[in-house]
Protein backbone atom coordinates (compact mmCIF):
# COMPACT_ATOMS: atom_id res chain seq x y z
CA UNK A 1 0.00 0.00 0.00
CA UNK A 2 1.29 3.31 -1.08
CA UNK A 3 0.95 6.82 1.10
CA UNK A 4 0.89 10.52 -0.24
CA UNK A 5 0.46 13.27 2.57
CA UNK A 6 -2.06 15.90 1.63
CA UNK A 7 -2.88 19.65 2.88
CA UNK A 8 -5.86 17.68 4.80
CA UNK A 9 -2.91 16.78 7.42
CA UNK A 10 -2.88 20.29 8.46
CA UNK A 11 -6.39 19.93 10.18
CA UNK A 12 -7.30 17.62 13.76
CA UNK A 13 -7.91 14.43 12.67
CA UNK A 14 -11.49 14.06 13.95
CA UNK A 15 -12.35 16.91 11.91
CA UNK A 16 -11.02 15.30 8.27
CA UNK A 17 -13.69 12.71 6.57
CA UNK A 18 -12.42 9.14 7.01
CA UNK A 19 -12.66 8.07 3.76
CA UNK A 20 -13.06 10.61 0.83
CA UNK A 21 -13.13 9.99 -2.76
CA UNK A 22 -11.86 12.29 -5.12
CA UNK A 23 -12.75 11.91 -9.03
CA UNK A 24 -12.77 8.05 -8.81
CA UNK A 25 -13.20 6.48 -12.00
CA UNK A 26 -12.65 2.98 -12.94
CA UNK A 27 -12.84 0.96 -16.37
CA UNK A 28 -12.01 -2.26 -17.54
CA UNK A 29 -10.65 -1.90 -20.66
CA UNK A 30 -14.07 -0.92 -22.05
CA UNK A 31 -16.81 2.17 -20.88
CA UNK A 32 -16.10 3.34 -17.22
CA UNK A 33 -18.26 1.77 -14.84
CA UNK A 34 -17.44 4.62 -12.11
CA UNK A 35 -17.12 8.17 -13.78
CA UNK A 36 -15.21 10.97 -11.80
CA UNK A 37 -16.68 10.48 -8.22
CA UNK A 38 -16.37 12.64 -5.69
CA UNK A 39 -17.22 11.55 -1.86
CA UNK A 40 -16.62 11.94 1.99
CA UNK A 41 -17.60 9.29 4.77
CA UNK A 42 -17.43 11.26 7.57
CA UNK A 43 -16.65 9.19 10.87
CA UNK A 44 -18.72 7.31 12.85
CA UNK A 45 -21.66 7.52 10.74
CA UNK A 46 -23.57 5.20 9.08
CA UNK A 47 -23.29 6.26 5.10
CA UNK A 48 -26.22 4.80 2.91
CA UNK A 49 -25.03 3.68 -0.76
CA UNK A 50 -28.15 3.21 -3.58
CA UNK A 51 -28.60 2.73 -6.57
CA UNK A 52 -29.93 0.66 -9.53
CA UNK A 53 -27.85 -2.85 -10.45
CA UNK A 54 -24.74 -1.96 -12.28
CA UNK A 55 -24.75 1.99 -10.81
CA UNK A 56 -21.49 1.20 -9.97
CA UNK A 57 -22.01 0.98 -6.17
CA UNK A 58 -20.14 -2.08 -5.38
CA UNK A 59 -17.25 -0.80 -7.67
CA UNK A 60 -17.03 2.19 -5.56
CA UNK A 61 -16.74 -0.59 -2.58
CA UNK A 62 -14.32 -2.44 -4.10
CA UNK A 63 -12.23 0.38 -4.66
CA UNK A 64 -12.33 1.42 -0.72
CA UNK A 65 -12.46 -2.39 0.26
CA UNK A 66 -8.77 -2.86 -1.92
CA UNK A 67 -10.19 -5.45 -4.09
CA UNK A 68 -9.61 -3.30 -7.29
CA UNK A 69 -8.31 -0.22 -8.01
CA UNK A 70 -9.03 2.67 -9.25
CA UNK A 71 -7.81 3.83 -12.95
CA UNK A 72 -7.94 7.77 -11.95
CA UNK A 73 -8.57 9.74 -8.99
CA UNK A 74 -7.67 9.63 -5.38
CA UNK A 75 -8.75 7.79 -2.42
CA UNK A 76 -7.92 9.46 0.90
CA UNK A 77 -7.90 7.60 4.00
CA UNK A 78 -7.49 9.76 7.55
CA UNK A 79 -6.59 12.77 4.83
CA UNK A 80 -3.22 10.74 3.45
CA UNK A 81 -3.37 9.94 -0.56
CA UNK A 82 -3.71 5.70 -0.46
CA UNK A 83 -3.66 2.79 -2.97
CA UNK A 84 -4.70 -0.36 -2.06
CA UNK A 85 -3.30 -3.62 -3.74
CA UNK A 86 -5.17 -5.80 -1.48
CA UNK A 87 -7.94 -6.21 0.81
CA UNK A 88 -5.38 -7.08 3.07
CA UNK A 89 -3.98 -3.59 2.85
CA UNK A 90 -6.96 -2.53 3.32
CA UNK A 91 -7.75 -3.72 6.24
CA UNK A 92 -4.33 -2.56 7.78
CA UNK A 93 -5.77 0.91 7.10
CA UNK A 94 -8.79 -0.19 9.62
CA UNK A 95 -11.20 -1.37 6.23
CA UNK A 96 -13.22 -4.64 5.87
CA UNK A 97 -15.53 -5.59 3.46
CA UNK A 98 -18.48 -7.94 3.63
CA UNK A 99 -19.53 -8.40 -0.13
CA UNK A 100 -23.02 -9.94 -1.72
CA UNK A 101 -20.55 -13.09 -2.26
CA UNK A 102 -19.49 -14.53 1.06
CA UNK A 103 -15.78 -15.19 1.47
CA UNK A 104 -15.91 -18.11 4.67
CA UNK A 105 -13.97 -21.21 4.18
CA UNK A 106 -16.69 -23.97 4.00
CA UNK A 107 -14.87 -26.31 5.83
CA UNK A 108 -13.59 -24.87 8.85
CA UNK A 109 -15.19 -23.98 11.88
CA UNK A 110 -17.39 -20.58 12.61
CA UNK A 111 -14.75 -19.68 15.45
CA UNK A 112 -11.83 -20.70 12.79
CA UNK A 113 -13.24 -18.48 10.46
CA UNK A 114 -14.18 -15.46 12.69
CA UNK A 115 -10.55 -14.89 13.52
CA UNK A 116 -8.92 -16.44 10.36
CA UNK A 117 -5.34 -14.59 9.80
CA UNK A 118 -5.96 -12.96 13.62
CA UNK A 119 -5.58 -16.15 15.59
CA UNK A 120 -4.52 -15.23 19.15
CA UNK A 121 -1.10 -16.60 19.83
CA UNK A 122 1.49 -16.93 22.76
CA UNK A 123 5.19 -16.78 21.95
CA UNK A 124 3.93 -17.65 18.49
CA UNK A 125 1.65 -20.68 19.63
CA UNK A 126 -1.84 -20.65 18.60
CA UNK A 127 -4.08 -19.81 22.10
CA UNK A 128 -6.76 -21.79 21.70
CA UNK A 129 -8.44 -20.83 25.23
CA UNK A 130 -7.74 -17.38 24.62
CA UNK A 131 -9.32 -17.41 20.97
CA UNK A 132 -12.52 -19.01 22.68
CA UNK A 133 -12.80 -16.48 25.47
CA UNK A 134 -12.72 -13.89 22.31
CA UNK A 135 -15.33 -16.09 20.37
CA UNK A 136 -17.64 -15.82 23.51
CA UNK A 137 -17.25 -12.37 24.22
CA UNK A 138 -18.27 -11.52 20.49
CA UNK A 139 -21.19 -13.41 20.49
CA UNK A 140 -21.99 -11.95 23.94
CA UNK A 141 -21.79 -8.42 22.48
CA UNK A 142 -23.60 -9.20 19.80
CA UNK A 143 -26.56 -11.17 19.91
CA UNK A 144 -25.26 -13.82 17.63
CA UNK A 145 -25.91 -17.34 18.65
CA UNK A 146 -23.55 -18.98 16.66
CA UNK A 147 -22.30 -22.87 17.65
CA UNK A 148 -18.14 -22.21 17.51
CA UNK A 149 -17.04 -25.28 16.39
CA UNK A 150 -20.00 -26.53 13.87
CA UNK A 151 -18.22 -26.09 10.42
CA UNK A 152 -19.82 -22.76 8.10
CA UNK A 153 -20.93 -25.57 5.60
CA UNK A 154 -23.68 -26.24 7.85
CA UNK A 155 -24.88 -23.12 8.41
CA UNK A 156 -28.01 -21.52 6.36
CA UNK A 157 -27.38 -18.44 4.52
CA UNK A 158 -28.42 -15.49 7.22
CA UNK A 159 -25.83 -17.61 9.73
CA UNK A 160 -22.68 -17.63 7.61
CA UNK A 161 -23.96 -13.63 7.24
CA UNK A 162 -23.13 -13.43 10.58
CA UNK A 163 -20.03 -14.76 10.82
CA UNK A 164 -18.94 -12.42 8.24
CA UNK A 165 -19.95 -9.87 10.52
CA UNK A 166 -18.15 -11.25 13.89
CA UNK A 167 -15.01 -11.51 11.62
CA UNK A 168 -15.17 -7.60 10.72
CA UNK A 169 -15.42 -6.91 14.32
CA UNK A 170 -12.86 -9.33 15.26
CA UNK A 171 -10.83 -7.13 12.98
CA UNK A 172 -11.54 -4.25 15.27
CA UNK A 173 -12.10 -2.44 11.34
CA UNK A 174 -13.53 1.46 11.64
CA UNK A 175 -15.17 0.90 8.89
CA UNK A 176 -17.23 -1.75 7.83
CA UNK A 177 -18.65 -1.90 4.19
CA UNK A 178 -21.64 -3.99 4.33
CA UNK A 179 -22.74 -4.79 0.64
CA UNK A 180 -26.77 -6.13 0.75
CA UNK A 181 -26.45 -7.65 4.44
CA UNK A 182 -29.63 -8.35 4.72
CA UNK A 183 -30.50 -9.65 1.61
CA UNK A 184 -30.66 -13.65 2.88
CA UNK A 185 -32.08 -12.55 6.20
CA UNK A 186 -36.01 -12.45 7.78
CA UNK A 187 -37.29 -9.21 8.94
CA UNK A 188 -36.91 -9.61 12.74
CA UNK A 189 -32.66 -11.00 11.48
CA UNK A 190 -32.61 -7.57 9.72
CA UNK A 191 -33.60 -5.62 12.87
CA UNK A 192 -31.07 -7.91 14.62
CA UNK A 193 -28.50 -6.78 12.33
CA UNK A 194 -29.44 -3.07 12.25
CA UNK A 195 -29.36 -2.92 16.49
CA UNK A 196 -25.75 -3.93 16.31
CA UNK A 197 -24.98 -1.63 13.38
CA UNK A 198 -25.87 1.36 15.69
CA UNK A 199 -24.42 -0.07 18.67
CA UNK A 200 -20.85 -0.16 16.74
CA UNK A 201 -21.30 3.55 15.79
CA UNK A 202 -22.80 4.42 18.91
CA UNK A 203 -20.77 2.50 21.69
CA UNK A 204 -17.52 2.17 19.18
CA UNK A 205 -17.13 5.16 16.32
CA UNK A 206 -17.22 2.04 13.91
CA UNK A 207 -18.18 4.01 10.11
CA UNK A 208 -20.60 1.90 8.41
CA UNK A 209 -21.22 2.18 4.44
CA UNK A 210 -24.50 0.16 3.61
CA UNK A 211 -24.96 -0.65 0.65
CA UNK A 212 -28.65 -1.67 0.29
CA UNK A 213 -31.88 -2.13 -2.25
CA UNK A 214 -34.41 -2.28 0.35
CA UNK A 215 -34.80 1.70 0.73
CA UNK A 216 -36.41 2.13 3.59
CA UNK A 217 -34.22 -0.17 5.61
CA UNK A 218 -31.49 2.23 4.39
CA UNK A 219 -33.48 5.14 5.25
CA UNK A 220 -34.48 4.63 8.96
CA UNK A 221 -30.71 3.09 9.45
CA UNK A 222 -28.75 5.91 7.34
CA UNK A 223 -27.31 9.22 8.66
CA UNK A 224 -26.34 10.10 5.16
CA UNK A 225 -27.38 8.89 1.94
CA UNK A 226 -25.49 8.85 -1.33
CA UNK A 227 -27.44 8.28 -4.52
CA UNK A 228 -25.72 6.68 -7.64
CA UNK A 229 -26.71 6.41 -11.21
CA UNK A 230 -24.46 5.36 -14.48
CA UNK A 231 -21.45 4.81 -12.59
CA UNK A 232 -22.01 8.32 -11.35
CA UNK A 233 -22.47 10.20 -8.29
CA UNK A 234 -26.07 12.23 -8.45
CA UNK A 235 -26.53 13.66 -4.70
CA UNK A 236 -25.28 12.68 -1.09
CA UNK A 237 -28.21 14.05 1.43
CA UNK A 238 -28.98 13.42 5.27
CA UNK A 239 -31.20 10.82 5.73
CA UNK A 240 -33.80 12.62 7.58
CA UNK A 241 -36.13 13.79 4.64
CA UNK A 242 -35.74 11.39 2.61
CA UNK A 243 -38.22 8.91 1.33
CA UNK A 244 -37.63 5.38 -0.64
CA UNK A 245 -39.98 7.42 -3.45
CA UNK A 246 -37.83 10.13 -3.05
CA UNK A 247 -35.00 7.65 -3.58
CA UNK A 248 -35.94 6.16 -7.00
CA UNK A 249 -36.26 9.26 -8.60
CA UNK A 250 -32.93 10.00 -7.74
CA UNK A 251 -31.89 6.56 -8.88
CA UNK A 252 -33.83 6.27 -11.75
CA UNK A 253 -33.82 9.73 -12.87
CA UNK A 254 -37.83 9.38 -13.00
CA UNK A 255 -40.56 8.43 -10.45
CA UNK A 256 -41.91 4.94 -10.72
CA UNK A 257 -44.99 3.21 -9.27
CA UNK A 258 -43.78 0.44 -7.06
CA UNK A 259 -46.96 -0.76 -6.26
CA UNK A 260 -47.68 -4.44 -7.38
CA UNK A 261 -49.23 -5.53 -10.57
CA UNK A 262 -53.04 -5.86 -10.55
CA UNK A 263 -54.27 -9.78 -9.30
CA UNK A 264 -55.92 -11.02 -11.95
CA UNK A 265 -59.26 -13.07 -11.15
CA UNK A 266 -59.09 -16.79 -10.87
CA UNK A 267 -62.14 -19.05 -11.03
CA UNK A 268 -62.74 -20.95 -7.66
CA UNK A 269 -64.59 -23.51 -9.69
CA UNK A 270 -61.29 -24.31 -11.94
CA UNK A 271 -59.93 -27.47 -10.80
CA UNK A 272 -56.46 -27.84 -9.40
CA UNK A 273 -53.43 -28.11 -11.36
CA UNK A 274 -51.59 -29.14 -8.28
CA UNK A 275 -53.06 -30.89 -4.93
CA UNK A 276 -50.72 -31.35 -1.86
CA UNK A 277 -51.93 -33.52 0.45
CA UNK A 278 -50.71 -34.13 3.77
CA UNK A 279 -47.11 -34.49 2.64
CA UNK A 280 -44.41 -34.78 5.51
CA UNK A 281 -40.77 -34.59 4.95
CA UNK A 282 -38.66 -35.79 8.22
CA UNK A 283 -36.99 -33.36 10.32
CA UNK A 284 -38.40 -30.95 7.56
CA UNK A 285 -41.98 -30.33 7.76
CA UNK A 286 -45.55 -32.00 8.50
CA UNK A 287 -48.89 -32.51 7.39
CA UNK A 288 -48.67 -30.02 4.68
CA UNK A 289 -52.27 -29.74 2.47
CA UNK A 290 -52.92 -27.05 0.30
CA UNK A 291 -54.08 -26.70 -3.77
CA UNK A 292 -53.15 -24.08 -6.76
CA UNK A 293 -55.26 -23.41 -9.60
CA UNK A 294 -54.74 -22.11 -12.84
CA UNK A 295 -53.83 -18.37 -12.65
CA UNK A 296 -53.43 -18.71 -9.13
CA UNK A 297 -50.84 -17.08 -7.30
CA UNK A 298 -49.78 -18.98 -3.69
CA UNK A 299 -47.48 -17.41 -1.45
CA UNK A 300 -45.76 -19.10 1.46
CA UNK A 301 -44.54 -16.79 4.24
CA UNK A 302 -42.40 -17.70 7.63
CA UNK A 303 -39.38 -17.95 9.08
CA UNK A 304 -36.08 -19.29 8.23
CA UNK A 305 -36.38 -22.73 9.25
CA UNK A 306 -39.85 -22.79 9.10
CA UNK A 307 -39.64 -25.20 5.98
CA UNK A 308 -41.05 -23.10 2.96
CA UNK A 309 -38.10 -24.05 1.23
CA UNK A 310 -37.80 -27.24 1.98
CA UNK A 311 -41.80 -27.52 1.05
CA UNK A 312 -41.26 -26.27 -2.78
CA UNK A 313 -37.62 -28.34 -2.89
CA UNK A 314 -39.93 -31.72 -1.90
CA UNK A 315 -42.50 -31.03 -4.90
CA UNK A 316 -39.79 -30.23 -7.25
CA UNK A 317 -38.22 -33.70 -6.55
CA UNK A 318 -35.08 -32.31 -4.91
CA UNK A 319 -35.73 -33.72 -1.54
CA UNK A 320 -37.63 -37.01 -0.71
CA UNK A 321 -41.50 -36.74 0.81
CA UNK A 322 -41.86 -40.10 3.16
CA UNK A 323 -45.60 -39.52 3.09
CA UNK A 324 -48.80 -37.56 1.69
CA UNK A 325 -49.76 -37.31 -1.95
CA UNK A 326 -48.93 -34.63 -4.78
CA UNK A 327 -51.31 -34.58 -7.74
CA UNK A 328 -51.23 -32.87 -10.88
CA UNK A 329 -53.71 -32.40 -12.99
CA UNK A 330 -56.11 -34.67 -10.64
CA UNK A 331 -53.22 -37.71 -11.05
CA UNK A 332 -50.23 -38.72 -8.30
CA UNK A 333 -46.89 -38.20 -8.93
CA UNK A 334 -43.87 -38.67 -7.67
CA UNK A 335 -40.90 -37.65 -8.56
CA UNK A 336 -37.58 -39.22 -7.60
CA UNK A 337 -35.41 -36.28 -8.65
CA UNK A 338 -36.05 -32.51 -10.83
CA UNK A 339 -35.93 -33.96 -14.22
CA UNK A 340 -38.96 -36.15 -13.81
CA UNK A 341 -40.74 -33.32 -11.92
CA UNK A 342 -39.31 -31.06 -15.36
CA UNK A 343 -40.91 -33.34 -17.84
CA UNK A 344 -44.19 -33.44 -16.13
CA UNK A 345 -44.28 -29.42 -16.08
CA UNK A 346 -43.09 -28.92 -12.85
CA UNK A 347 -39.87 -25.91 -12.63
CA UNK A 348 -38.37 -24.38 -9.76
CA UNK A 349 -36.59 -20.76 -9.30
CA UNK A 350 -34.27 -21.60 -6.59
CA UNK A 351 -33.22 -19.19 -3.73
CA UNK A 352 -29.21 -18.74 -5.11
CA UNK A 353 -29.33 -18.46 -8.71
CA UNK A 354 -25.51 -18.12 -8.48
CA UNK A 355 -25.36 -21.44 -6.36
CA UNK A 356 -28.42 -23.27 -7.77
CA UNK A 357 -29.57 -21.67 -10.60
CA UNK A 358 -27.33 -20.48 -12.79
CA UNK A 359 -23.59 -21.41 -14.34
CA UNK A 360 -21.99 -17.73 -14.19
CA UNK A 361 -19.27 -18.65 -16.42
CA UNK A 362 -21.08 -19.75 -19.45
CA UNK A 363 -23.56 -17.62 -22.03
CA UNK A 364 -26.94 -16.07 -21.68
CA UNK A 365 -27.61 -18.51 -24.23
CA UNK A 366 -26.43 -21.62 -22.62
CA UNK A 367 -27.98 -21.15 -19.33
CA UNK A 368 -31.04 -20.78 -20.77
CA UNK A 369 -31.37 -23.55 -22.41
CA UNK A 370 -30.28 -25.37 -20.01
CA UNK A 371 -33.59 -27.01 -18.43
CA UNK A 372 -34.45 -28.52 -21.77
CA UNK A 373 -31.73 -28.71 -23.96
CA UNK A 374 -33.02 -31.95 -25.86
CA UNK A 375 -35.46 -29.76 -27.99
CA UNK A 376 -32.27 -28.31 -29.57
CA UNK A 377 -30.25 -31.31 -30.19
CA UNK A 378 -30.32 -34.04 -32.80
CA UNK A 379 -28.06 -37.04 -31.90
CA UNK A 380 -26.46 -35.03 -28.58
CA UNK A 381 -25.47 -32.52 -31.13
CA UNK A 382 -26.39 -28.78 -30.33
CA UNK A 383 -28.47 -26.99 -33.02
CA UNK A 384 -26.81 -23.61 -32.29
CA UNK A 385 -29.51 -21.98 -34.87
CA UNK A 386 -32.63 -23.21 -33.30
CA UNK A 387 -31.08 -22.42 -29.81
CA UNK A 388 -30.39 -18.96 -30.35
CA UNK A 389 -33.97 -18.41 -32.00
CA UNK A 390 -35.95 -19.84 -29.09
CA UNK A 391 -33.12 -18.05 -26.53
CA UNK A 392 -33.90 -14.55 -28.30
CA UNK A 393 -37.74 -15.21 -28.55
CA UNK A 394 -37.19 -15.56 -24.27
CA UNK A 395 -34.59 -12.41 -24.27
CA UNK A 396 -37.22 -10.08 -25.96
CA UNK A 397 -40.49 -11.60 -23.87
CA UNK A 398 -38.73 -10.98 -20.36
CA UNK A 399 -37.13 -7.93 -21.79
CA UNK A 400 -33.12 -9.50 -20.74
CA UNK A 401 -30.79 -6.59 -20.71
CA UNK A 402 -27.39 -8.43 -22.46
CA UNK A 403 -25.15 -6.95 -25.10
CA UNK A 404 -25.40 -10.60 -26.63
CA UNK A 405 -26.90 -14.17 -26.43
CA UNK A 406 -22.97 -14.85 -26.05
CA UNK A 407 -21.88 -12.61 -22.55
CA UNK A 408 -21.51 -14.75 -19.84
CA UNK A 409 -24.12 -14.48 -17.21
CA UNK A 410 -22.14 -13.67 -14.50
CA UNK A 411 -21.49 -9.81 -16.26
CA UNK A 412 -24.98 -8.99 -16.26
CA UNK A 413 -26.99 -7.16 -13.47
CA UNK A 414 -29.00 -8.44 -10.69
CA UNK A 415 -31.95 -8.27 -12.31
CA UNK A 416 -31.14 -9.42 -15.32
CA UNK A 417 -29.56 -12.81 -14.01
CA UNK A 418 -32.86 -13.46 -12.21
CA UNK A 419 -34.54 -13.00 -15.68
CA UNK A 420 -32.35 -15.65 -17.52
CA UNK A 421 -32.78 -17.55 -14.89
CA UNK A 422 -36.66 -17.75 -15.43
CA UNK A 423 -36.04 -17.60 -18.98
CA UNK A 424 -34.69 -21.39 -18.29
CA UNK A 425 -37.13 -22.52 -16.22
CA UNK A 426 -39.92 -20.79 -19.02
CA UNK A 427 -38.10 -22.97 -21.56
CA UNK A 428 -39.74 -25.89 -20.16
CA UNK A 429 -43.04 -24.90 -20.95
CA UNK A 430 -44.18 -25.53 -17.54
CA UNK A 431 -47.92 -26.02 -16.01
CA UNK A 432 -46.38 -24.98 -12.48
CA UNK A 433 -44.03 -22.58 -11.40
CA UNK A 434 -42.28 -22.73 -7.59
CA UNK A 435 -40.00 -19.46 -7.26
CA UNK A 436 -37.60 -19.31 -3.75
CA UNK A 437 -37.08 -15.52 -3.55
CA UNK A 438 -38.35 -13.88 -6.55
CA UNK A 439 -36.05 -10.93 -6.62
CA UNK A 440 -33.22 -11.31 -4.07
CA UNK A 441 -30.61 -9.01 -4.75
CA UNK A 442 -32.59 -7.49 -7.56
CA UNK A 443 -33.06 -3.56 -8.21
CA UNK A 444 -36.41 -1.58 -7.15
CA UNK A 445 -36.99 -1.31 -11.08
CA UNK A 446 -36.24 -4.59 -12.02
CA UNK A 447 -38.12 -6.01 -9.18
CA UNK A 448 -41.17 -4.41 -10.64
CA UNK A 449 -40.27 -5.73 -13.59
CA UNK A 450 -40.56 -9.03 -12.23
CA UNK A 451 -43.24 -8.71 -10.58
CA UNK A 452 -45.00 -8.39 -13.86
CA UNK A 453 -43.88 -11.35 -15.53
CA UNK A 454 -44.90 -13.56 -12.67
CA UNK A 455 -48.66 -11.78 -12.98
CA UNK A 456 -48.77 -12.03 -16.55
CA UNK A 457 -47.26 -16.20 -16.55
CA UNK A 458 -50.14 -16.43 -14.14
CA UNK A 459 -52.50 -14.74 -16.35
CA UNK A 460 -51.65 -17.19 -19.42
CA UNK A 461 -52.69 -20.38 -16.93
CA UNK A 462 -49.70 -21.13 -14.87
CA UNK A 463 -50.22 -22.61 -11.15
CA UNK A 464 -47.41 -20.35 -9.05
CA UNK A 465 -46.39 -20.96 -5.55
CA UNK A 466 -44.17 -18.51 -4.34
CA UNK A 467 -41.97 -18.31 -0.85
CA UNK A 468 -40.09 -14.77 -0.41
CA UNK A 469 -39.08 -13.29 3.02
CA UNK A 470 -39.85 -10.10 2.62
CA UNK A 471 -43.66 -9.74 3.64
CA UNK A 472 -44.70 -7.02 0.74
CA UNK A 473 -44.36 -9.52 -1.65
CA UNK A 474 -46.64 -12.58 -0.44
CA UNK A 475 -48.97 -9.82 0.21
CA UNK A 476 -48.87 -7.84 -2.95
CA UNK A 477 -48.31 -11.04 -5.16
CA UNK A 478 -50.74 -13.75 -3.74
CA UNK A 479 -54.32 -14.76 -4.19
CA UNK A 480 -53.49 -16.93 -1.21
CA UNK A 481 -50.99 -16.33 1.62
CA UNK A 482 -49.85 -19.51 3.65
CA UNK A 483 -47.62 -19.31 6.70
CA UNK A 484 -45.19 -21.83 8.31
CA UNK A 485 -43.86 -22.36 11.78
CA UNK A 486 -41.91 -25.27 12.56
CA UNK A 487 -42.37 -27.05 9.65
CA UNK A 488 -46.11 -27.19 9.73
CA UNK A 489 -48.81 -24.54 8.12
CA UNK A 490 -50.32 -22.15 10.73
CA UNK A 491 -52.55 -19.87 8.63
CA UNK A 492 -54.11 -20.63 5.34
CA UNK A 493 -55.53 -17.26 4.06
CA UNK A 494 -57.36 -14.97 1.34
CA UNK A 495 -54.99 -12.14 0.33
CA UNK A 496 -57.99 -9.79 1.78
CA UNK A 497 -57.37 -11.50 4.84
CA UNK A 498 -54.26 -11.36 4.89
CA UNK A 499 -51.87 -8.37 6.34
CA UNK A 500 -48.62 -7.56 8.13
CA UNK A 501 -50.09 -8.71 11.36
CA UNK A 502 -51.68 -11.65 10.32
CA UNK A 503 -49.02 -12.86 8.71
CA UNK A 504 -46.17 -12.28 11.70
CA UNK A 505 -48.19 -13.59 13.94
CA UNK A 506 -48.73 -16.92 11.99
CA UNK A 507 -45.11 -17.36 11.74
CA UNK A 508 -44.83 -17.15 15.43
CA UNK A 509 -46.63 -19.49 15.96
CA UNK A 510 -49.77 -17.61 17.44
CA UNK A 511 -52.67 -17.62 14.30
CA UNK A 512 -55.80 -19.90 15.14
CA UNK A 513 -54.34 -22.48 13.71
CA UNK A 514 -51.24 -23.04 15.89
CA UNK A 515 -52.86 -25.38 18.16
CA UNK A 516 -52.99 -27.84 15.20
CA UNK A 517 -49.25 -27.24 14.06
CA UNK A 518 -46.93 -30.11 14.57
CA UNK A 519 -44.58 -31.25 17.21
CA UNK A 520 -41.21 -28.86 16.32
CA UNK A 521 -39.18 -30.43 14.06
CA UNK A 522 -35.61 -29.53 13.37
CA UNK A 523 -35.96 -25.45 12.43
CA UNK A 524 -33.49 -22.50 13.30
CA UNK A 525 -35.26 -19.71 14.61
CA UNK A 526 -34.65 -16.01 14.77
CA UNK A 527 -32.81 -14.09 17.44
Amino acid sequence: MSKDSTPAESQPLSDVPLVQLRQISKSYGGPQVVRQVDLSVERGSIHGLVGENGAGKSTLCNIIAGVTGQTDGDLVVDGERVRFRSPRDALGSGIAMIAQELALSPVSSVMANVFLGVEPNVFGVHDRRAQRRAFDSLVERTGFDLPADAPVAQLSVAAQQKVEILRAIARDARLIIMDEPTAPLTHVEAEQLFEIIRHLRDTRGTTIIYVSHFLADVVDLSDRITVMRDGQHIETRPAAGQTPETLVRAMLGRPLDTAFPQRIEVSPTAEPILEIRSISGAGRFKDISFEVRPGEIVGISGLIGSGRTEVLRALFGADPIDSGEVLLDGSPVHFKNPREAITEGVVMLPESRKEQGLVLVRSVAENAALTDIGQFSTFGIVRRKRRREAVQRKIEELDIRAGSQDMAVGRLSGGNQQKVLLAKCLMASPRVLLIDEPTQGVDVGAKRAIYQLIVELAEKGLAVVIVASDMEEVLGLAHRVLVMFRGGITADMPFADANHETVLAAAFGSSPLSSASPDPVTASTLG
